[in-house]
C-alpha cells in the first residue's frame, strides 16, 4: 500500500484527485492540504510514497515548497498553465497533470510514476527545482526553515550572502537564515543587476553597498550600509564596476 498526500489550495481540485484515486485501492490517501505550510507538515507526519502537488498556491508556491522538504516524496505536479513550470517539466522528465485533466490522464500520470519508482527521481527533481527558480517570480523572495517555522525572505531585505558548507548564509538585518542551496544556484537565480558575486564565498547586495575600498593586493572590501566590510576578489571588483557603473 503507498501513501498519498494532496497538495491544493482548491477544494475542487483535491476532490477530483481524491475521486480518481478511488480506481486505485493500492493508494492509500493520508492527507489533503490546502496550501504549502500544511504540504511540508503532512510531508512529515506521513512520509508519503507520492505527493499530487499544486505550483501556483497562496503563502508558498510548490516549487518553495519542495525546496524545504527533506528528501521529498515523488511527485505529481497539477497545475494550470505556467510557461516555466512547463519549461521546467519538460527539460526534465517529470510528468505533470496541466488542469483540467481527467481520468485517463490522471492515469496515465500514475504509470508513469510507478514505472519510474525503482530509477531513484531525486535528481530529477532537484533538476526541475533548479530549472523552475529562473521564473521571475521565485527571483523575487527566498523561503526558508528556521526551525520549525517557515520564514518568507523579500530579496530586497537580503544584505548579502556567504557560502557556508553545504548551505549558503542569507544575511539580512534580522541575522542570518540557512538555506540548502549552493552560491551558483543564487548567482544564477537572483537579479544580476542588483546581486552581484563578489568573492568565490559572497554575493552581495549592490544596493547595500556604500564604498569600496583596497584591501591587501589586487583585493578590495566593500562597505554595506550597516558598516558589514564584504571582501571583493579581483574578478569580483571588475563585476562590480561593470553594474555599478564604475
Amino acid at each position: 500500500m503507498s501513501k498519498i498526500v494532496i497538495i491544493d489550495d482548491e477544494p475542487l481540485a483535491r476532490s477530483i484527485v481524491r475521486e480518481y484515486l478511488q480506481k486505485h485501492p493500492q493508494l492509500q490517501l493520508t492527507a489533503e492540504c490546502g496550501d504549502g505550510f500544511e504540504g511540508v507538515k503532512a510531508i512529515q507526519q506521513h512520509q508519503p510514497d507520492l505527493i499530487f502537488l499544486d505550483i501556483q498556491m497562496p503563502k508558498i508556491n510548490g516549487f518553495e515548497m519542495l525546496e524545504l522538504v527533506d528528501d521529498p516524496p515523488a511527485v505529481i505536479f497539477t497545475t494550470a498553465f505556467d510557461e516555466y513550470a512547463i519549461k521546467a517539466f519538460e527539460a526534465h522528465a517529470i510528468d505533470y497533470l496541466l488542469k483540467p485533466f481527467d481520468q485517463q490522464r490522471f492515469d496515465k500520470a500514475l504509470l508513469k510514476w510507478q514505472e519510474q519508482k525503482a530509477t531513484h527521481p531525486e535528481k530529477a527533481t532537484q533538476d526541475l527545482l533548479e530549472t523552475a527558480s529562473q521564473s521571475p517570480s521565485q527571483s523575487q523572495r527566498i523561503v526558508i526553515k528556521d526551525g520549525s517555522k517557515i520564514k518568507i525572505i523579500p530579496v530586497h531585505d537580503v544584505l548579502y550572502l556567504e557560502a557556508a558548507d553545504d548551505y549558503v548564509k542569507i544575511h539580512t538585518r534580522d541575522g542570518y537564515f540557512l538555506k540548502n542551496k549552493t552560491m551558483n544556484h543564487f548567482e544564477q537565480s537572483l537579479d544580476k543587476q542588483q546581486f552581484v558575486r563578489s568573492h568565490r564565498s559572497y554575493i552581495v547586495n549592490v544596493q547595500q553597498i556604500t564604498r569600496i575600498d583596497p584591501y591587501e593586493k589586487d583585493n578590495h572590501v566593500a562597505v554595506l550600509r550597516s558598516g558589514i566590510k564584504v571582501p571583493v576578489s579581483r574578478s569580483g571588483y571588475g563585476r562590480l564596476r561593470e553594474v555599478l557603473g564604475l
